[in-house]
């Protein structure tokens, strides 16, 4: 069977088109890679065409709930902890409510809700590389219980030690 190689793309039906593109360019840092009118905008991080799609949800739309099922919340990844700390203060500064930062382990992360109550998270991983972040997920697993909070303003917590005995072990369920 093929893999998929990675998620492609998010797309959101947003009440207000040009009042999310505000907030995902000016606050979280997206690039418009491509605007319809006043219905649709695609956005990049860079590299590809679009990592972020925002259409204009119909008329009578209901408006986002959190808890329902589906989308619990998404998450874009910043190059560093510099990055993830620059992200916040730029958040907060514009009034943005912080809804959580959560350490924990193989990445940190700092929470908020969009214009339309969207639940999305900005994270920067702790280990240098992606084959760490697995071998650490893998063999200490997510934190359970209570979230692990951390002080984004200071400095970066050091990343917990992986095990030398930890490999990447993944499993698929059939």
């Amino acid at each position: 069977m093929s893999e998929p190689e990675a998620i492609g793309h998010v797309v959101l039906n947003v009440s207000d088109v040009e009042r999310s593109v505000q907030f995902y360019r000016d606050l979280i840092g997206f690039k418009v890679s491509y605007r319809a009118g006043p219905n649709m905008a695609f956005l990049t991080c860079g590299k590809v065409h679009h990592d972020l799609a925002l259409f204009k949800a119909p008329a009578g739309a209901r408006a986002y709930e959190q808890g329902q099922v589906g989308l619990h919340h998404f998450a874009f990844q910043l190059k560093s902890y510099e990055a993830l700390q620059d992200a916040y203060r730029r958040l907060a500064a514009a009034g943005t409510e912080i809804t959580g930062t959560v350490d924990f382990g193989f990445m940190r992360t700092v929470s908020v809700a969009d214009p339309d109550g969207i639940r999305l998270e900005l994270f920067a991983n702790t280990y240098a590389t992606d084959e760490e972040g697995l071998a650490a997920i893998s063999s200490q697993g997510a934190p359970s219980g209570p979230s692990p909070t951390y002080d984004p303003l200071g400095p970066e917590p050091p990343a917990p030690k992986i095990p030398a005995e930890a490999s990447p072990r993944m499993t698929r369920s059939t």
